[in-house]
């Protein structure tokens, strides 16, 4: 079964933001790092996407299809893209001499994600 990244980025910020009174058995830092995970796999899943529209070839190598996005979707998309996959892998890894990723910025990342979503065409369910 194939989940959406608009389905992923909604997950995302329901574990950001839970709802009133729903039970809190995960810790901010916990849910933070769960929802950077979700809009990572978001992030992947609308890059996969774009490349199968424009040239199916480019999904199969991560790192030529963040170095070519330039010259197909813009500088600024590009940038976007390799910047917050780059904050959103370094959130999903767990070290036990750092502190969770804080919520506030897997928000900030959030809004980011769902931009980048719009840019490359997968608004779309």
């Amino acid at each position: 079964m194939t989940v959406s990244p608009q389905t992923l980025t909604t997950a995302a910020g329901r574990l950001l933001l839970p709802e009133p009174g729903t039970a809190q058995a995960l810790s901010p830092g916990l849910r933070a790092r769960a929802a950077a995970v979700l809009l990572r796999m978001a992030l992947d899943q609308s890059l996969d996407a774009y490349w199968l529209r424009v040239t199916p070839s480019m999904t199969r190598i991560g790192k030529h299809r963040m170095l070519c996005l330039e010259w197909y979707a813009g500088q600024e998309t590009a940038r976007g893209c390799r910047t917050t996959w780059s904050a959103l892998s370094a959130a999903c890894h767990y070290r036990t001499s750092e502190l969770p990723p804080a919520p506030a910025e897997i928000r900030t990342r959030l809004l980011e994600v769902t931009g980048l979503l719009t840019a490359l065409g997968a608004t779309s369910d």
